[in-house]
């Protein structure tokens, strides 16, 4: 029996924050911290006081972990660290307070824009938990702090009452007075999910149902685990289930069916074609949730290289007359002053600009999208066929465009292209959110994707006539679209490959690639920062390769299955920022380390997670290490004189963060269908068993056929029955760990 224990933490937006620039604005973004370990950071959003972040985090845990704190900051790009030494600039460092305890940071030398991003581990008394203090001081004097505030939770308050929604940001002692009485409100929503997953053999019966059901008509069936999770699921708890059903699903190589099932069902109950899949029901969630986990690779072939160009570009883009600035158009894109038709036309040209390249790259993207994606499209669009005939249902106000190609470019293009080129970020398109002028641009971009995957059914309706200068262009596109849309629905095959517990990336796949700077352990003789040099990394389930560039053949690896451990390294060791070691052992025994430096706090989380991942399997793990460096003949961190010196931080191998590329672990994910089943136990139980036994005329209320409902009986009978016997077991293996003896699992 294992346990598992996820936090889902959600970061949407802040309200009312304090100016820090002297614009009369801030810059702000948030870092997520787990036992003072830097897990997750927001991108910053650009001169806002109520900035919208929208980002949503999964952190796997250990089950010790403590503390949990939310810290929200103003990304500094012009000066608000103060000058504190006669040469303009500062010598800054930080000192932490936790429980009678201390720590603190190395001193960054003759800096207004110090980043640390050290962890700092302070080891908290059991029941007695105290607030975290951050203290920000200049070598000198004590410096003004640049600190915007934070919020913290203790595992108590995570496991009673899950936080969700504002929270006011509380000063630190040392800022009450510039703090002006409030500090503004953060809004997040936290969950902490801890539970034990019994051994594969005692979900054999739920799973054998859940994949039953998919074989079941779909119009008759209301009694059977899925009908009953539909029926249950509500809000972001519909989406979680839907996440955790499409992976169920995809580990078994049935992906397709449980979608087609669920479109089924939608398709059954709906009756006009004009509302299909516009609600946020299962099988809209399912759809939506499995093009992401299946179609982020094909999705950024696609996007990526047009949003990356109108990132660089800057360019000034407007149409709508209430919101041109004309003062900005001159300083970007004109000589003299322009006119508001100058404007418009400009911006016309660069909008068709972007969105040619993006038609192109969508409609010449066939052979690149993923088979089990083109497979799910078409069994959708011969669903939607055969419930809505051409002759009998024509799409309102645009005679002629048939419902089944809306079905598709609808989960394709409103819900897969638009909303990752309205925020790249939240696809991984982009490390940071937009300025607010590029944000601008991709909406326009957005607005305008959006009307294409609607066959421009709805071009000239609305508030928005001033977008009416791209309809030419928009419904030129509409046709390409359709061809590609029927390109893209012919294919071979029903079912994707798969198995037991696959793996959404094959262990030769690479799982993370780019730039870092490499240094070795070994003293060279060099000044610290030329001891570093630029490699180009591969991080395969295999092997951790580097070469010169992307395109080097000589290449040096190191094995997955060689690590040890993955830890942040404090930057006093090298007086440089985002550094990363990977500590490996050799057949001999012997311990390597590796210093790799990211170039920023977001991608050393990601090389952190992908890495630790990758060697999850790995035995002999290190369970403390050195987060300095040994120089100097002595580690920096706690000037140990003995390189073999045991570590004197613990590691942190179960922190990782949770993202598409995960592996599926079928059992984890039938726990959670099991937790979910039990919320409509009850339901079940009155509507197909007590209440049918004391009304003889159920079945002419209801109007369902003998026949269907004493189906629809003997399922419910089975379910109750499986989550009886699931309950059993969690009852058996908690009382084995409190010493008692529980029967092996049933054979599968």
């Amino acid at each position: 029996m294992a346990k598992s224990s996820s936090l889902n933490i959600r970061v949407v937006e802040g309200r009312a924050l304090p100016a820090k620039d002297v614009s009369g604005s801030s810059d702000p973004y948030c870092l997520v911290k787990v036992d003072d370990e830097v897990v997750a950071r927001t991108a910053t959003v650009w001169r806002s006081l109520s900035p919208f972040w929208g980002e949503e985090y999964t952190v796997h845990l250990p089950l010790d972990f403590h503390h949990l704190a939310l810290y929200v900051l103003d990304e500094d790009t012009v000066g608000d660290l103060a000058p504190r030494d006669i040469s303009g600039t500062s010598d800054p460092f930080a000192r932490v307070f936790w429980g009678g305890q201390s720590a603190e940071t190395s001193t960054i030398k003759k800096t207004r824009f110090p980043h640390w991003n050290e962890v700092l581990e302070l080891r908290a008394t059991p029941g007695a938990l105290s607030p975290l203090r951050v203290e920000l001081w200049d070598w000198d004097m004590v410096g003004k702090n640049d600190f915007l505030g934070m919020v913290e939770f203790p595992p108590q308050t995570l496991q009673q009452k899950p936080p969700s929604g504002w929270f006011r940001l509380l000063p630190l002692s040392s800022a009450e007075e510039d703090s002006g009485g409030s500090l503004g409100a953060l809004r997040l929503k936290v969950r902490l999910s801890e539970d034990r997953v019994l051994p594969s053999g005692r979900y054999q019966p739920l799973r054998a149902l859940l994949l039953d059901a998919v074989r079941a008509p779909a119009e008759e069936d209301t009694a059977s685990p899925l009908a009953v999770l539909e029926e249950v699921a509500l809000g972001d708890c519909r989406r979680d289930l839907a996440t955790t059903l499409v992976k169920l699903f995809l580990g078994q190589g049935l992906a397709g069916p449980l979608l087609g099932y669920l479109t089924r069902r939608e398709v059954a109950r709906t009756t006009d074609p004009n509302t299909l899949f516009r609600s946020n029901s299962l099988a809209s969630k399912s759809m939506e949730q499995f093009m992401k986990l299946v179609g982020m690779r094909y999705l950024h072939e696609v996007l990526k290289p047009v949003v990356s160009r109108i990132f660089e570009e800057k360019k000034y883009v407007e149409l709508d007359p209430c919101k041109m600035d004309l003062g900005r158009a001159r300083r970007i894109s004109f000589k003299g002053a322009p006119s508001e038709d100058q404007v418009r036309e400009s911006s016309l040209g660069l909008l068709t600009g972007y969105l040619g390249a993006i038609v192109d790259a969508i409609v010449g993207s066939v052979g690149c999208c993923p088979p089990a994606m083109r497979r799910a499209f078409k069994q959708l669009r011969l669903c939607v066929a055969e419930r809505f005939p051409q002759a009998e249902h024509q799409v309102r106000p645009a005679p002629g465009q048939d419902v089944k190609y809306l079905a598709v470019s609808g989960f394709l293009f409103l819900r897969f292209f638009a909303p990752a080129i309205l925020t790249p970020k939240l696809f991984d398109l982009r490390d940071q959110h937009a300025d607010p002028q590029t944000s601008r641009s991709l909406l326009l971009l957005a607005k305008a994707v959006q009307s294409i995957g609607n066959l421009g059914q709805q071009l000239g309706q609305g508030k928005e006539l001033w977008m009416a200068p791209l309809h030419p262009f928009l419904l030129q596109s509409v046709s390409r679209v359709r061809a590609f849309l029927d390109q893209l629905v012919d294919v071979d095959g029903d079912e994707e490959a798969g198995g037991p517990a696959r793996a959404l990336v094959p262990p030769s796949v690479t799982l993370r690639e780019g730039y870092l700077q490499k240094r070795k352990e070994e003293p060279a003789g060099l000044a610290t920062r030329f001891a570093f040099k630029k490699r180009y990394f591969w991080l395969s389930g295999e092997e951790l390769a580097c070469a010169k560039g992307p395109e080097g053949q000589e290449r040096s690896s190191i094995p997955v299955s060689h690590i040890r451990a993955v830890e942040r390294v404090d930057e006093g060791a090298f007086q440089l920022p985002h550094v990363m070691q990977v500590v490996t052992q050799d057949g001999a025994g012997a311990l390597h380390t590796t210093y790799l430096q990211c170039k920023n706090v977001n991608e050393l989380n990601q090389w952190l997670s992908a890495l630790r991942k990758a060697s999850a399997p790995n035995q002999d793990k290190l369970a403390a290490c050195h987060p300095g460096a040994f120089r100097g003949g002595r580690w920096t961190c706690c000037l140990q004189a003995e390189r073999p010196a045991a570590g004197c931080s613990r590691t942190h191998s179960a922190i990782t963060l949770g993202d598409w590329s995960d592996p599926l672990d079928p059992d984890a994910e039938t726990q959670m269908v099991y937790r979910q089943l039990l919320l409509g136990r009850d339901q079940l139980r009155m509507k197909f068993l007590e209440d049918s036994s004391l009304d003889p005329d159920l079945e002419e209320d209801t109007g369902t056929c003998p026949e269907v409902l004493a189906r629809q009986r003997a399922a419910a009978a089975r379910l109750l029955e499986v989550l009886e016997d699931l309950d059993r077991a969690h009852e058996e293996f908690q009382g084995q760990g409190q010493g008692k003896v529980a029967p092996g699992p049933p054979a599968p």
